[in-house]
């Protein structure tokens, strides 16, 4: 027989499921968020030292399930984004069930550790743009255009700065020759209008033309469905590993390196918030520290008193 705690805890949860559904609908937040979240609140309830239930919960019960995390050494990144789910959920009962308390607002989480961002540097990013067109190994399953999609998704990652989900999302009408923009829309269903450049449009131009991609997603794969994101991951990490560049990349590393490589030229910090599509210019500020400890390290390896 199931003891009744562990069946409570693997049953279906209707509050659960109803805010998942909220945040798919109505929210139209990204497939890895809503898993994230289903993942952070389906673990509250599994391993909560005091839960009970969600309308029961106390800020006193979630300073525990805090404790037993940092116990357990989850980093305190982890542990932001379980509670972000869970502060975000009760939200979201108090708006829709008029639930009348939300403990979680009584609930102190660690601060994070400041890390600044891993960027390329200007030659590295050359380097992994050049690597797709100058492979000499073809793949027998691969097509014949796929060398074409790979640049033109490297070029417009570093032309515009895209998440991996606005990218991967993106249609052949949402690109604007005429006006070198690309129509994104990004979180919370807010879209803005991005410029990229030349090499970009040429490279996306390209790609189209040897893949006969005329409507529909605007990066597919051999079998002419939506690319999706996975395959966009492993598409760079094969192509960082042709390149030589010495930094384990992922396409949030690309959008960092187009925000520093922006600041580091003289773009202000207004501007790069709204390419980024950032709702807060203090998400924005973290790539000026970068600027910064680049500038200070060139000044520390070339001035003769440093």
């Amino acid at each position: 027989m199931v003891p009744a705690a562990v069946e409570s805890a693997t049953a279906p949860d209707p509050l659960v499921e109803e805010f998942m559904e909220f945040l798919s609908v109505e929210r139209n937040v990204s497939p890895r968020t809503l898993i994230n979240y289903q993942h952070a609140l389906m673990t509250c309830r599994t391993r909560a030292p005091r839960f009970t239930s969600w309308e029961n919960a106390t800020a006193d019960d979630f300073r525990a399930y805090l404790f037993a995390q940092m116990k357990q050494q989850l980093g305190r990144a982890t542990i932001r984004l379980h509670f972000a789910a869970l502060r975000s959920f009760y939200s979201f009962l108090s708006r829709r069930k008029k639930w009348p308390v939300n403990p979680l607002l009584a609930v102190q989480l660690p601060k994070l550790e400041k890390k600044l961002p891993v960027v390329l540097t200007v030659n590295q990013m050359g380097a992994l743009l050049d690597t797709p067109a100058a492979a000499t190994t073809k793949s027998k399953q691969a097509p014949a255009w796929a060398a074409a999609r790979d640049t033109a998704i490297l070029e417009l990652f570093y032309s515009a700065g895209l998440r991996l989900s606005e990218l991967v999302a993106l249609h052949v009408e949402h690109i604007d020759p005429y006006s070198d923009t690309v129509r994104v829309l990004g979180k919370g269903r807010k879209e803005r209008l991005c410029p990229i450049g030349p090499p970009a449009v040429k490279a996306i131009q390209e790609y189209r033309q040897q893949a006969g991609v005329h409507t529909g997603p605007l990066f597919i794969s051999k079998r002419r469905s939506r690319l999706s994101s996975r395959a966009v991951n492993d598409l760079l990490k094969k192509h960082l590993l042709h390149s030589g560049v010495p930094i384990p990349a992922t396409p949030h590393k690309l959008r960092h390196s187009f925000a520093t490589h922006l600041l580091d030229n003289g773009a202000d910090l207004r501007s790069v918030q709204s390419l980024l599509g950032h709702a807060s210019l203090s998400t924005t500020q973290i790539y000026t520290q970068v600027t910064i400890e680049r500038m200070k390290k060139a000044y520390d390896q070339a001035h003769p008193r440093a």
